[in-house]
């Protein structure tokens, strides 16, 4: 909702922790508002549900009163941005500090790191209800079906319901000592944080290895044991890592491969990355808790159709390569070649015919009629070039796609008439839904 929470640790044996609640509901102004303070706990990790947050860390349990094990797990109250001190319940496991929290359906999942666990406990009242032994835990995601944990020792073990090992890849990374790494499940594969390798990519079902993904940049004053991909965070399409004094780097997801997009500016070291909706949040070791905005293109054409202007040219529309034309309005054209970039927005006719040619982008908003019932003329669509449809296309002729074309449509409610044939010459490219209404795909 309006607020993030946020947990503190403090490096080395001293246990010294904190919880902020930041009210983030104008994310040009956040603010605190509640903070706890543990004196003799680190809080390592944070997860929020329906009124409670939960946070696992580590206490000296010879130095504590309630403590039975080093690693613990808190639930507390919280509403409209307050903490409730007074309604704290806490559950304890083997291990020398906990790593990870998520929230599981009606249950808490815990790591803990060296000689610790997994464990599962009772949402409601922190009870134990299964536990699995691991080396060294650092994390666990979850993808709607089964949970992965992260073991520095080992790689990725994939667990059932029952927290039974289903499958594992194992990974040779050195993890690090005591040092915060996190994975997360994108599509079909899953990512891991590795620390100077970057993020390592493996398939989730094969456990085979797909592709590293590097840190992006390199700062000269950065110590090179600094610049570590210490967490990883995935939100649709879009794959973040924190790479401590690498800084934040964002890439996005394109078929099957994973593409580095580049590193938003932020100072400090970035220790851990979240990502919901249209925000990122990302713990920078010297400028706190950091919101960034993420801006999405709209795949809908309208918003661009919104502020053209009115085509008044020649009938006969060419578009130059390296040119980049857009119109709203109406007219019917003798012909379209398109050599360039062209986006139509409108009611549009064409007599003769239309050519997109090679590397050619030709978007459509609107209505285009091609050809009449008795003139039978044809779209091409050529090596490299792509056909954008947002709305209704009539050809009266073919639609022919040449090796290496493309048309997309976009929504659901786009339909394209074809009387003639679609010609495929090669290895093409069709995605989107959309109304064959002649059923000639």
């Amino acid at each position: 909702g309006d607020y993030g929470y946020v947990s503190y640790n403090t490096v080395g044996q001293d246990y010294v922790g904190a919880i902020d609640v930041v009210n983030i509901s104008d994310p040009n102004n956040p603010r605190v508002t509640s903070r706890v303070y543990y004196t003799n706990a680190d809080l390592n990790s944070i997860a929020y549900d329906n009124g409670y947050i939960y946070v696992a860390g580590g206490v000296d349990s010879e130095q504590s009163v309630t403590a039975t094990a080093n690693s613990l797990v808190a639930k507390i109250a919280v509403s409209g941005g307050r903490i409730n001190t007074s309604n704290i319940s806490y559950g304890f496991q083997e291990g020398f500090n906990a790593t990870d929290v998520r929230i599981v359906n009606n249950d808490v999942v815990v790591t803990s790191g060296q000689d610790g666990f997994v464990v599962v406990y009772d949402k409601n009242d922190l009870s134990v209800k299964n536990e699995a032994a691991f080396s060294d835990l650092r994390s666990v995601a979850y993808n709607g079906n089964e949970l992965a944990v992260l073991d520095a020792a080992e790689g990725v073990s994939f667990l059932d319901a029952n927290l039974n090992t289903v499958r594992s890849i194992g990974i040779q990374s050195d993890f690090g000592i005591d040092a915060k790494r996190t994975l997360d499940f994108l599509g079909n594969n899953i990512i891991v944080s590795e620390g100077t390798k970057g993020a390592g990519v493996y398939n989730s079902a094969s456990g085979s290895f797909v592709e590293y993904l590097p840190i992006l940049t390199n700062p000269d004053n950065a110590e090179p044991g600094e610049i570590v991909t210490n967490g990883v965070a995935v939100n649709d399409d879009v794959l973040l890592m924190a790479n401590g004094a690498g800084g934040l780097s964002l890439s996005e997801t394109k078929a099957d491969n994973t593409v580095g997009v580049g590193v938003i500016e932020l100072t400090g070291s970035i220790n851990y990355v979240a990502s919901k909706d249209d925000y990122i949040f990302a713990a920078s070791g010297k400028s706190g808790f950091q919101i960034i905005k993420l801006n999405r293109p709209s795949e809908s054409l309208e918003e661009r159709c919104s502020e053209l202007s009115n085509y008044s040219g020649s009938a006969n529309l060419n578009v130059n390569s390296g040119e980049e034309l857009a119109y709203s309005g109406s007219k019917r054209f003798n012909n379209v070649n398109v050599n360039g970039s062209l986006l139509l927005c409108g009611s549009w006719t064409v007599k003769e015919g239309v050519a997109i040619n090679a590397n050619g982008l030709f978007e459509m908003n609107g209505t285009l009629v091609v050809g009449r019932n008795n003139r039978q003329r044809n779209i091409t669509i050529n090596s490299g070039a792509t056909l954008i449809v947002e709305g209704d296309l009539v050809i009266y002729g073919n639609l022919v796609l040449n090796d290496g074309a493309s048309i997309a449509f976009l929504g659901d409610d786009s339909v394209i008439a074809v009387t003639g044939e679609v010609i495929k010459n090669g290895d093409v490219t069709v995605t989107g839904n959309f109304n064959d209404y002649y059923n000639k795909f």
